[in-house]
């Protein structure tokens, strides 16, 4: 569902492939029969491009934090169990990773009942813990803050704490050793001569709520707007019919463009927020998308290492304070730096975990 999941799962196999360990990334939606796995996302995509309220109607419904008895996703996520099983027996598996919440329903049905032999280590990449992924048949759940850590052993018991972003090392390197900044810099100042240039992301399904009036409202108050437009090709094309604006396909080199760049506004908590935050470039939350991204822009300004703004006034006053050279845009740079100070690598709390199996299942 969307390309951050995909994103973590890759970092987390490149790891443990760097320090000699095996690792297979499997969709879990690909594990469902009859086609599931392809209607969900379809339905999803189509549901938060063109009818975000039944999406947001759905999340309230089965996902959203909170009390109450509501339905739960592990019925259908029982249905990928037997493949799931299979696949882990046959690759010999010392631990499974689920960085979805569908695959962290499966995982804590199956450890619960008995059918999987090894731990399940849930890699929770919202900054908001919605319900689904939460199951108390988990081993131990690994999340981007305290908060959320707390949130979850207080919801099912389960083990929980921080870990480090999941994102490639250049994204937490300094600008002047990542290659491609320069070439990024470059490319703006020929567009735009002194416009700061602001990154707007719409995520790898190009969705967004008025992109083009807050592309508009960017330019004419002298700022660059560089919109990530992920695999929507029309929105591609209806932008870059605007001048003043740059509007991206799929971004293959993300670390150089956001050192190359000012500020973030984001619309969905997710992925490119954390590699923002890893990369030191200040975070916008502005029109996000329903349901998960609404919730988690909102938990992302109450940990203090974004801004929240509802309209276009208050878009424009963070960014022209955080784009600009100051204490503001230092202390949000260094908020986000602290969110993760001394968090242990994801990769070691992993394997750590499945070593603690293996020892006990030598006992």
């Amino acid at each position: 569902m969307g390309a951050g999941h995909d994103t973590v799962a890759a970092e987390l196999a490149r790891r443990a492939r760097e320090r000699g360990d095996a690792a297979e990334v499997v969709d879990v939606l690909a594990l469902l029969p009859y086609g599931l796995g392809a209607a969900l996302r379809c339905f999803y995509r189509g549901s938060v491009r063109h009818f975000p309220w039944a999406y947001a109607a759905l999340y309230r419904l089965f996902l959203r934090p909170g009390g109450g008895r509501r339905p739960s996703g592990t019925p259908l996520a029982r249905l990928a169990g037997g493949r799931l099983r299979e696949l882990a027996e046959s690759t010999g598996a010392d631990v499974v990773v689920p960085v979805f919440h569908l695959g962290a329903q499966l995982t804590g049905h199956l450890r619960e009942r008995g059918l999987l032999r090894v731990p399940a280590v849930v890699l929770v990449i919202d900054f908001e813990v919605h319900r689904q992924w939460l199951h108390p048949g988990n081993d131990l759940c690994l999340c981007l803050s305290a908060d959320a850590a707390r949130a979850v052993r207080g919801s099912t018991g389960t083990p929980a704490r921080t870990c480090a972003p999941v994102v490639a090392p250049e994204f937490s390197a300094g600008p002047a050793e990542v290659p491609g900044t320069a070439e990024w810099r470059d490319l703006f100042e020929r567009l735009g001569p002194g416009r700061p240039p602001v990154v707007l992301s719409a995520g790898a399904w190009g969705v967004g709520s008025h992109l083009d009036a807050t592309v508009r409202l960017l330019t004419d108050h002298g700022f660059l707007p560089v919109v990530l437009c992920g695999g929507n090709r029309r929105l591609r094309r209806a932008l870059s019919g605007t001048p003043g604006v740059l509007a991206l396909g799929w971004v293959t080199d993300m670390p150089g463009l956001l050192h190359a760049a000012r500020a973030l506004i984001d619309n969905a908590a997710g992925q490119t927020a954390v590699q923002a935050l890893a990369a030191g470039l200040p975070v916008v939350g502005h029109r996000p998308i329903p349901g998960h991204g609404a919730d988690g822009v909102r938990r992302m300004a109450a940990l203090g290492v974004s801004e929240a703004v509802e309209d276009g006034a208050a878009l424009l006053d963070a960014v022209r304070r955080l784009t600009a050279p100051g204490p503001a845009r230092e202390q949000r740079i260094a908020a986000g730096h602290a969110l993760f100070a001394g968090n242990a690598d994801a990769l070691a709390q992993v394997t750590d975990a499945a070593d603690a199996a293996r020892t006990r299942a030598r006992r």
